[in-house]
């Protein structure tokens, strides 16, 4: 297991450029099953959770070809079933949540695949009914085997149908649109998720053959096709490392600029942060955060107390909550953030709390923040990551922190950034990973 050590105070200051989107990389990586064509995927972020799919597929019998630094070519002509009924492939899929998205095309290219539970970030209930609904309303029939805790599907052959989606599942989405692009007829999806993510991969999918309308809404048309052919598609910004960028710029920036982030596919996520009094200039495609002596968080426009709660797109996406609430410990003012969607994500804010934030956390889902306006320094600790976006909290709360920090299980952490301490020492941070084995 390793840790980073972190000496907090030291400001950060120059350009920083994300990685690709962590979401929509695993989103395609897996429509790659869709065609026995070579499909070249750009900009894929070299991070854990992508490198261990990628592995995955390479299990299943997909050709990989690494072309360069985050492009890899996908050529799945040959895939091995046999590997899907081992259990080296429910073991490998019990730690990686990304394994979920392969159920969609396995089932659209082989008429068949087994489901065993994926793994991920400990957050709350990560359901998967929506994508069980969806299937079984294209046909495919489930069937429970005891003995290895896997489910089966089957399809003599998928048809197209109305389907209006329990609830707007960005995973569920993805894979009952990976489903329906070679079923036979037509199949509408309401309520379906519309995050940058979906539409990338919907744009990605027409550019392979695919016939798919009403990308960007809730309400899609999928007109099945034959067959599906190869493809260049590019992958965009990681829109959550750019808002983990504007919070780290926002404690303890001395200026930075953050290159290219693709400002039309942020949604309200700028706009969020300024809401915390933090001032964000756009300049082409680039954004700059200016050095900030101290923000002043919004009122609503009647006076009241600002809220800030995640949706789903284009409301906040709840990845950037725990970034938020870091943020608002060194705000002028108090805030209540509001996390509906899984009843776990806030208590990482215990660790903020030992740190010398004034949080109040109501319930599972809410807390308080009262910010210190700059004029309090939290303390360094030790701590542990339980997740991916507490993660990155956490590590962010340690470079503006008064002395020496240690976070544990950064594993967590590599799952969805790239080469975060060098990118971040590089600005001016002292980060230093440590194999813990060897302390």
């Amino acid at each position: 297991m390793e840790s980073f050590i972190i000496e907090g105070g030291h400001p950060l200051q120059g350009t920083i450029t994300p990685q690709g989107a962590k979401n929509e990389a695993l989103q395609v990586i897996c429509a790659t099953l869709l065609t026995d064509e070579e499909v070249c995927l750009q900009n894929i972020p070299d991070i854990l959770d992508v490198v261990n799919l990628i592995g995955l597929l390479k299990d299943m019998g997909v050709e990989v070809t690494r072309k360069g630094p985050n492009e890899y070519v996908f050529q799945a002509k040959s895939l091995r079933y046999d590997f899907l009924e081992s259990s080296d492939f429910v073991t490998k899929c019990a730690s990686l949540r990304g394994s979920v998205l392969t159920i969609g095309p396995l089932l659209a290219r082989l008429k068949k695949t087994i489901v065993a539970k994926p793994g991920g970030d400990k957050i709350g209930r990560r359901r998967l009914d929506t994508h069980f609904l969806g299937f079984k309303k294209l046909g495919a029939d489930f069937n429970y085997v005891a003995k290895r805790n896997v489910f089966t599907i089957e399809t003599t052959g998928l048809t197209g149908c109305d389907m209006l989606l329990d609830e707007a599942s960005v995973t569920g989405t993805a894979n009952i649109i990976m489903a329906a692009v070679l079923a036979k007829g037509r199949t509408t999806v309401y309520n379906a998720a519309c995050e940058p993510y979906i539409q990338q991969l919907c744009h990605c999918l027409n550019a392979m053959g695919a016939d798919i309308s009403g990308i960007g809404s809730n309400l899609l048309a999928i007109n099945g096709v034959e067959k599906l052919h190869g493809t260049t598609h590019r992958v965009l910004p990681d829109m959550i490392e750019v808002g983990s960028f504007i919070g780290m710029a926002a404690m303890i920036g001395n200026g930075i600029r953050i290159k290219d982030v693709s400002v039309k596919q942020l949604g309200i996520i700028p706009d969020t942060f300024r809401r915390l009094g933090i001032d964000i200039v756009v300049e082409g495609d680039d954004l700059v955060i200016p050095p900030q002596k101290h923000y002043v968080i919004e009122s609503f426009i009647d006076g009241s107390a600002m809220t800030i709660a995640d949706a789903p797109w284009p409301g906040l996406t709840p990845d950037l909550l725990s970034v938020l609430i870091v943020v608002a410990t060194q705000a002028k003012g108090s805030v209540l953030f509001h996390q509906k969607m899984f009843e776990s994500r806030l208590f990482f804010t215990d660790k903020l709390i030992d740190m010398g934030a004034q949080i109040i956390l109501c319930d599972p889902h809410r807390a308080v923040v009262v910010g210190h306006d700059k004029k309090r320094k939290l303390r360094g600790g030790k701590m542990t990551s339980p997740d991916i976006r507490a993660g990155i909290a956490l590590l962010i709360a340690a470079m503006s922190a008064k002395g020496s920090s240690r976070i544990d299980n950064i594993a967590q952490i590599d799952r969805g950034y790239e080469n975060i301490e060098q990118r971040l020492n590089a600005l001016g941070a002292k980060i230093r990973r440590l194999n813990v084995c060897s302390v």
